[in-house]
């Protein structure tokens, strides 16, 4: 088994080496611009770590990883042009540094290169990476049309947002540790645990998100701090912070997400405010903890060996406890 850290060195070769010298170049330029900002690149190194938990090398897998990350920087072009967001990773959106069209025309493009990356496998396994891959993207553009539709709602429950995020967020990273146990030709009932563990950690992985998103430093977030206060999107912490608070609270914070002001400052802060003191950002924090001991409970169904167990619980345990 190699460390996070080969992997991550792995893939951000692959992808310094991805460069697309094609025209139309106002097509492919974006392309090339949202794989060089890098990133976490979790979801290839979970595809890459799982085959070798599967004792497969991590470089067959290494075209699966290749889909799965292309696949996910297309879906933030995308939702970036949705949000109307001016950063990611602390640098311009394409459709900032483009225009839109180029945006949405970019990252359709992206989609179908995704799809490419699976003909390198040999028929058997090409047919199992592109029937998960295409149940998987769907599943993502429902969970962002759920974002989308929640924006307006007004009465939102924790179970409705915890299956957004599942769709749109946890599937992705499902799917790509299956994809690393498919490529591995391990047992379906491996693939299908390994799968657990990673929606599971997806989860916990978009409740940090949202987390951070009100309470992380903007210089390693790498994203606009007060980002989702701003769109007046009803996450975690915003559905914890009506249950628990007092009925002033309450009715200051739906005024808040009711308005979009030009200076966004104070809005922020005094939603932030009604976080801490309703306790839904300790509540947000606990969540994370027990999904991430859910995805903990599938190690020991696994057919795989106890020090390799620990190597997914050490990832697990320092994706609940990042800061970017």
């Amino acid at each position: 088994m190699h460390t996070i850290s080969q992997y991550q060195e792995v893939i951000s070769k692959h992808f310094a080496n991805l460069k697309t010298s094609k025209d139309p170049k106002n097509l492919y330029e974006p392309i090339d611009y949202i794989l060089s900002l890098g990133g976490k690149r979790m979801r290839p190194v979970l595809t890459l770590m799982a085959a070798e938990i599967f004792n497969a090398s991590y470089e067959k897998a290494i075209p699966a990883a290749t889909a799965v990350e292309v696949f996910h920087n297309f879906s933030l072009i995308h939702d970036d042009i949705m949000d109307d967001a001016p950063l990611r990773r602390g640098n311009q959106t394409v459709h900032e540094k483009w225009n839109i069209n180029t945006g949405i025309l970019s990252g359709d493009a992206m989609l179908i290169l995704a799809y490419q990356f699976f003909e390198s496998y040999e028929p058997v396994i090409f047919q199992q990476l592109a029937k998960l891959f295409s149940k998987t993207a769907l599943e993502v553009c429902e969970g962002q049309q759920y974002d989308v539709d929640f924006e307006i709602r007004d009465n939102v429950t924790i179970e409705e947002y915890l299956k957004m995020i599942e769709y749109k967020t946890a599937v992705l990273v499902g799917a790509a540790m299956k994809m690393g146990a498919i490529v591995a030709e391990t047992s379906n009932e491996n693939a299908e645990l390994i799968y657990d563990f990673g929606l599971n950690l997806g989860i916990a992985f978009q409740l940090q998100d949202d987390y951070l998103d009100a309470f992380g430093n903007p210089e390693t977030f790498g994203k606009q701090v007060g980002g989702d206060i701003i769109e007046n999107k009803k996450t975690y912490l915003f559905l914890k912070a009506l249950e628990f608070s007092t009925r002033d609270d309450k009715e200051q914070l739906l005024h808040l997400f009711s308005i979009q002001p030009t200076d966004n400052t104070n809005k922020i802060a005094s939603v932030k405010d009604i976080f801490e003191s309703s306790g839904a950002s300790q509540a947000t924090q606990e969540a994370i903890r027990q999904y991430t001991l859910k995805a903990f409970a599938t190690l020991a169904k696994m057919a795989i060996s106890e020090d390799k167990k620990e190597i997914l619980k050490v990832f697990g345990e320092k994706l609940m406890n990042r800061n970017v």
